[in-house]
């Protein structure tokens, strides 16, 4: 009896630990919602706030006024532009970034390839080289020495180079996954490298693409520094520089046309994420950001 009581009261202590570490994570998971969703939810309030009750110091506004969108809008002209160039930079970069990233973390895992683990140091290091900072000289010399100052497609190459070295190693770490009998069994059975990697690599680290997929999308969507340096047309600048550049003429203390203008520049990420967010973090639970 008193064995069996004492084995009782231990599975009782278990259960009740395991309880209250559930409980914990929801607390902290909780709370960092609270964090993200509170400020955007601000915003979007104050976005079709009258501007009576932007100062009124109340939080649900009295009177719904979407016509700072319509302001924003009329505000920038090259507006639809804008969002065309963004679309197409960011799908781009996107598309480019993964194909190369797919590519190289497929051979660094399951092709012999010399002096990996030297790829793989150089890789790292570049993770603390603010390229943007440090380089932004050097690319816009490169970027005039090949006419591409002031083109919308020249934004397509430095905006890869941003994330390249993280998503190599984000699909060489889905890749370590992928079990390499299987790979090895299907070049036993006469699949070439590219027939291999796409039949039966590729769908198994579909969460891993996602995660690449986002993790560069929000990074060339929402760029301001190479775009603003590399382009001075108005008509071939991407979304975020333009609508920084349009709080100028809003006036200083018209704060619901800003809010309004950060919604319109965010609400593509928040939107994307929304549709894949299942997929993202399946793909970091399968270890996707282990380097």
């Amino acid at each position: 009896m008193t064995t069996t009581t004492q084995m009782n009261s231990k599975a009782t202590e278990h259960r009740q630990r395991r309880r209250t570490g559930v409980i914990v994570r929801h607390v902290i998971i909780n709370f960092f919602m609270l964090v993200i969703l509170v400020p955007l939810a601000w915003v979007l309030l104050l976005s079709i706030k009258s501007i009576p009750d932007a100062y009124s110091g109340t939080l649900w506004p009295e009177t719904f006024d979407f016509t700072h969108y319509s302001f924003v809008l009329q505000k920038i002209d090259t507006l639809p532009r804008n969002l065309f160039n963004s679309v197409y930079v960011t799908a781009a970069t996107v598309v480019i970034t993964t194909v190369c990233a797919v590519l190289a973390g497929y051979a660094l895992v399951h092709l012999h390839v010399p002096g990996q683990k030297y790829v793989v140091f150089l890789l790292v290091a570049s993770l603390y080289f603010p390229v943007r900072v440090v380089s932004l000289i050097s690319i816009f010399e490169i970027q005039r020495t090949l006419g591409l100052i002031n083109t919308t497609s020249g934004l397509i190459l430095p905006y890869v180079t941003l994330n390249l070295a993280i998503s190599v190693l984000i699909m060489r770490s889905i890749f370590e996954q992928v079990p390499h009998e299987l790979i090895d069994a299907a070049r036993i059975d006469g699949c070439g490298p590219w027939k291999t990697l796409w039949m039966v690599g590729v769908p198994l680290i579909t969460n891993g693409l996602v995660v690449v997929i986002i993790v560069n999308f929000v990074t060339a969507w929402g760029e301001y520094l190479l775009a603003a340096t590399l382009t001075n047309d108005q008509a071939v600048r991407t979304l975020p520089v333009v609508l920084a550049g349009a709080h100028g003429g809003m006036g200083q203390w018209a704060w619901p046309r800003i809010a309004a203008v950060y919604v319109i520049a965010i609400t593509p990420g928040i939107v994307a994420f929304g549709f894949a967010q299942k997929l993202f973090f399946q793909g970091l639970m399968e270890g996707a950001l282990k380097a």
